[in-house]
């Protein structure tokens, strides 16, 4: 500040995680994007948040302090899906832990209310958008109210935030008062109960459609007397609500008043395009009013029938207002949600990533290592948003459905900069991707279909007609990138949806033949209707012929590449059988797991819903709708885990036992059709010169002999320990 003459910052930005400029670190873009725009911008990285000492480093903001959390929910940063601490953090110097607090939305924000009580507090990122109603935390085991009361925040921008942050802060700049910025799209705010602005109408929604008698309706084609039994007159039938007439507009039959017949009047037919716009223009002025925080924190069944309601409108095409009362009484408070943001124009995605971002750590950090940096330095982000809406996954939630993507032109020049600009670049580019490999440029055919629909996902149950999956630009882009003088490689690392790429053999052929460095990640996450029905992903048919093509293709190009697919272990409607018959699919293809992944509920994620509540919000919601049977103890979570690494004799005891507990001791035994084998291997603890069986605790120091060809152990030692004996291996 002093050497470019500041007296002050305009904005200061609190972030948990180590500065990198790079436009793959959220505090990087919204920086450089707010630098462009003439602001005063300045950075305060992982502060220690024991005191209110750090956030008064740079003095006081003369605009707000944006607060985050960083890349990640700061409670999925720090610990593992069984809750257990993590012993790094890819997101700091030296992956050293502990450098951010829990919940560092919430802290970090209190302790710059605590720096300065006038400053103006706006949160965002990843951390806040998740928890921007009211949502369970697994790491509390509770559903916690909005991330807006505890922090005391003055506002709250969710998802992909540069319009909203940048129209603040020229509001802000023009001297508007923040309590007064209460319409800008992708914002969250407290207000007193019953604000809102003029002319919005409340849609409740804070109950359930209740069993009672239903009115008969009105038959059409009866004739004047039934009508007249039914208590219903013509005009009334023959308005359509959802055509949004008004009562009695359209009739053909014209009333009378006594023996006098009341004029006729010219009868006007409403085209469809004027009746749509009348629709819209009225949803754009409705406001949704969610069951309150005390409501949904002890009713399960509310809490899924809100998450329902929440996600339906997330289309910023369509998508209405909502609020949530949190509080009883005279400290009743609402949380109010403005609509999605807009998606960025490609224009616009092309301006945002071309700033000057030195695309480097902090010169502060010397030499040391940042892990999350060493993974994305020489890649490069081609596009924003997944319409896959994958019920365990966030990004949705967060950067939304409709897929913003970077010109040609852009990509291009970005990868000459790494080139040019990036130490230690050897000619590889590890990924041109985003949330996805092979969503760019994809779109629905029709804008006007995209900004009035409704579902959840565009590609499950299956792939919607209307939605364009062309991979020609793709395969455009590849084709230019690898074609870059000095650029040797360029490889895909992003996660691939197979579903859509067999669409499309052109484009497999393209990424098997030049764009894989022997290994594909790839994810089917289960084999089972059951939970891939509740994962909304595609049936495991999708993956074979995927995998032909894959296996075809690497053939014709002389190369001897795998793929290495992905599972989740536990999830929402996994039953033990699912897990048994994934077990067997995967020794039947010879897959040997390494690392494997527990579901983890995140905030706001609909697998989550399913996993607090047991019910499923994919439909409508009331007390006897669908149940959703959840993995819930620790040791079913460690039996499913055990499952998807079958091949492990840590986890055999624990199999044997619930193979054995389900009927299917037939699955134990030696020969290549069993799943696990019927004794222990026996493992040497050389420093005590004894002997025990694999899945046993042994002290430190002891070595494991290799299971193949190990001499039995006497029966005594051979017997199975108890099943909350086996020890976890290996790195989460």
């Amino acid at each position: 500040m002093d050497a470019l003459g500041w007296d002050e910052c305009d904005i200061i930005v609190v972030t948990g995680d180590a500065y990198i400029d790079h436009p793959s670190f959220g505090m990087a873009l919204i920086g450089r994007t707010l630098e462009a725009q003439g602001f005063r911008v300045g950075i305060i990285s992982q502060p220690d948040w024991h005191s209110a000492d750090a956030f008064r480093a740079l003095g006081k903001p003369r605009l707000f302090y944006g607060i985050t959390a960083g890349n990640m929910d700061s409670m999925i940063n720090r610990y593992t899906a069984d809750r257990k601490p993590r012993s790094d953090d890819a997101y700091t110097a030296d992956a050293q832990p502990d450098k951010r607090p829990d919940r560092a939305v919430v802290v970090y924000a209190q302790r710059a209310r605590e720096a300065y009580p006038d400053a103006n507090i706006v949160i965002g990122s990843i951390e806040a958008s998740l928890r921007r109603i009211a949502h369970y935390d697994h790491w509390s085991e509770k559903v916690r109210r909005s991330v807006l009361p505890d922090s005391k925040a003055d506002l709250l921008i969710f998802g992909s935030g540069e319009r909203a942050v940048i129209a603040l802060a020229h509001r802000l700049a023009a001297g508007e008062p923040i309590e007064e910025i209460r319409d800008l799209r992708g914002t969250a705010f407290m207000v007193k109960p019953g604000w809102h602005p003029e002319g919005f109408v409340e849609i409740d929604s804070t109950s359930l459609d209740r069993p009672g008698p239903v009115e008969p309706h009105p038959d059409p084609y009866a004739m004047e007397a039934d009508k007249a039994a039914l208590g219903g007159d013509v005009g009334r039938m023959n308005s359509t609500p959802q055509d949004g007439g008004a009562v009695g507009a359209n009739s053909f039959d014209q009333p009378t008043a006594g023996s006098s017949t009341i004029p006729a009047q010219p009868i006007r037919i409403v085209p469809a395009a004027e009746r749509v716009a009348a629709r819209k223009a009225a949803r754009a002025q409705q406001v949704i009013r969610l069951p309150a925080y005390e409501v949904v924190k002890d009713d399960k069944v509310m809490y899924a029938h809100a998450s329902r309601t929440f996600h339906l409108e997330s289309n910023p095409g369509n998508a209405r207002a909502m609020v949530q009362a949190h509080g009883v009484g005279p400290g009743c408070r609402d949380v109010w949600l403005n609509p999605p943001p807009l998606p960025l124009s490609t224009e616009e995605m092309d301006w945002v990533f071309g700033q000057p971002y030195a695309r480097q750590p902090h010169p502060s950090y010397g030499e040391a290592r940042i892990p999350a940096w060493d993974m994305i330095r020489f890649s490069i982000n081609i596009m924003r948003g997944c319409f896959g809406g994958c019920t365990f996954c966030s990004i949705t939630e967060h950067e939304g459905r409709i897929i913003q993507s970077r010109s040609e032109a852009s990509i291009l020049k970005e990868i000459e900069e790494i080139r040019d600009k990036t130490p230690g670049f050897t000619g590889t580019i590890s990924d041109l991707g985003g949330p996805t490999a092979n969503m760019y440029r994809m779109a629905c055919k029709d804008p006007k279909i995209e900004s009035s629909c409704r579902r959840l996902s565009c590609v499950f149950p299956g792939i919607c007609e209307n939605l364009g999956t062309d991979h020609g630009p793709l395969i455009q882009l590849y084709r230019k990138a690898r074609a870059i003088p000095g650029v040797k490689k360029v490889l895909i690392g992003s996660g691939l949806r197979y579903d859509l790429a067999v669409r499309s053999p052109e484009y497999v052929k393209e990424l098997v033949t030049h764009h894989v460095g022997g290994l594909l990640k790839i994810a089917p996450e289960h084999t089972e209707d059951g939970p891939l029905s509740k994962m909304m992903k595609p049936g495991i048919g999708t993956y074979d012929r995927f995998k032909e093509m894959f296996e075809r293709f690497s053939k014709e190009a002389g190369k001897k590449q795998h793929l290495i697919p992905y599972f989740i272990a536990a999830h929402p409607g996994t039953t033990d059988e699912d897990m048994v018959n994934l077990a067997l699919w995967l020794k039947t293809n010879n897959f040997k797991l390494d690392q494997v992944q527990t579901f983890m509920p995140t905030p706001m994620a609909m697998a989550t819903t399913m996993y607090h509540s047991g019910k499923n919000p994919l439909r409508k919601v009331s007390a006897g709708s669908e149940a959703v049977d959840t993995p819930k103890s620790g040791r079913q979570r460690r039996l499913h885990k055990a499952l998807l690494r079958y091949h492990d004799p840590e986890g055999w005891p624990l199999i044997r036992e619930a193979l054995r507990a389900m009927g299917r001791g037939d699955l134990i035994g030696a020969s290549p059709r069993h799943l696990v084998p019927r004794d222990q291997p026996v493992i040497l603890d050389r420093g005590e010169g004894r002997q025990c069986a694999a899945g046993a605790p042994r002290k430190s120091g002891g070595k494991a002999a290799s299971p193949v060809g190990a001499r039995r152990a006497p029966p005594e030692v051979r017997k199975p320990p108890a099943p909350a004996a086996g020890r976890p291996r290996g790195k989460r």
